[in-house]
């Protein structure tokens, strides 16, 4: 088998995914270096190969470095990666749009970020945003990467399948080599916009998923059945959100990007949205917030960031837009904006009361 010649790669987010993708790619002989905003984050990967804050436990590739200064990770990369919340996205790209790779159209990027970026136009999506901060020749020219990818487990190197979604073909073959290793199976994708719906709405559903969840453990009406109910409502929705916003192809949402990331988002012990759904039964971590505008101006209250929460105010704007209907979504919306209780949405949503 030919050797893969090492490439140089800038991750620019240190959060869990990031990290974890980042560990991957160093795993594999890449030069890596990501940006942490936070120095104990950038002391803890340098000095302890681990990253203590966000993915603490999990041993990183010794050849991985961390620096807090963005203009250095993001300079003279073949390839950069953007792991940055979609909350604080166009703050970042505006940190780095001197930095001449990027003036110029030579290294070539990937967005892992997933959720809507609000516009004066209604939310918009992570690569239209991007698109709109970055230099006009990264125009149609950006890689989406999506798939049912926790952290934890591309960290600890369990297989995993990711799709790599970009109108330039020949860009989605770069990161198809780049990533493609011991543990990360890449595969290709036109659909774009279809892509990218997956991948945010599927955070909604795991938070509903998550309530259910909790309530389904004290319940003789909740079990796996009405859980697996909810789910193919959920993949519903999202197909349903997907054609109004301009998904080209259908069998995206059937894909690993659209029923594979479905399914572990809302079942995985790892996942944040779920827990964060979870907790609103169990902690009823709602009780602190009064509207769903508070809960995404203060969410770095709750300890972690359930994108789910942040999704559902974009998702509501969406079917408000275009007259969709899509209960759970919207659901979701008056639950988090203290309209209905938690238990009267999943009553609603599985007709408990008929």
């Amino acid at each position: 088998m030919e050797t893969k010649q090492p490439k140089k790669v800038g991750v620019i987010g240190a959060g869990a995914w990031g990290t974890a993708m980042a560990h991957a790619l160093a795993r594999e002989n890449n030069e890596v270096e990501i940006w942490a905003l936070e120095e104990d984050v950038v002391s803890s990967i340098n000095e302890r190969h681990t990253n203590d804050r966000y993915l603490k436990g999990y041993a990183l590739s010794p050849n991985l470095k961390a620096s807090s200064d963005i203009n250095k990770v993001a300079s003279d990369k073949e390839f950069l990666i953007f792991a940055s919340p979609s909350l604080y996205l166009a703050s970042t790209i505006r940190k780095i749009s001197d930095v001449p790779s990027i003036k110029d159209g030579t290294a070539c990027i990937g967005v892992l970020t997933k959720g809507f970026v609000p516009s004066d136009n209604g939310p918009r999506l992570i690569l239209e945003e991007m698109e709109s901060a970055l230099p006009e020749c990264y125009a149609k020219n950006l890689v989406y990467i999506a798939g049912p990818s926790h952290a934890e487990e591309v960290a600890m190197g369990k297989i995993t399948g990711l799709i790599a979604a970009s109108e330039n073909p020949k860009n989605t073959i770069r990161f198809r080599e780049l990533l493609n290793g011991k543990s990360l199976l890449v595969f290709s994708s036109f659909d774009v916009i279809g892509v990218q719906i997956c991948a945010a709405a599927k955070n909604v559903i795991a938070v509903v998923f998550g309530c259910l969840d909790a309530v389904a453990e004290k319940s003789d009406l909740f079990g796996d059945n009405t859980e697996s109910l909810l789910l193919a409502a959920g993949l519903n929705e999202i197909q349903t959100l997907g054609r109004a916003m301009g998904a080209t192809h259908a069998e995206t949402f059937t894909s690993i990007s659209g029923v594979g990331d479905l399914d572990v988002t809302c079942r995985s012990k790892y996942g944040r949205n779920r827990r964060f759904g979870q907790e609103i039964i169990t902690k009823n971590i709602l009780k602190n917030f009064t509207s769903i505008d508070d809960l995404i101006a203060r969410i770095g209250e709750i300890g972690y960031l359930p994108e789910g929460a942040v999704a559902c105010k974009y998702v509501h704007e969406i079917v408000e837009k275009h007259n969709l209907k899509l209960p759970i979504s919207t659901g979701l919306y008056r639950v988090l904006n203290r309209e209905i209780e938690p238990k009267d949405l999943l009553n609603e949503l599985v007709g408990a009361n008929r």
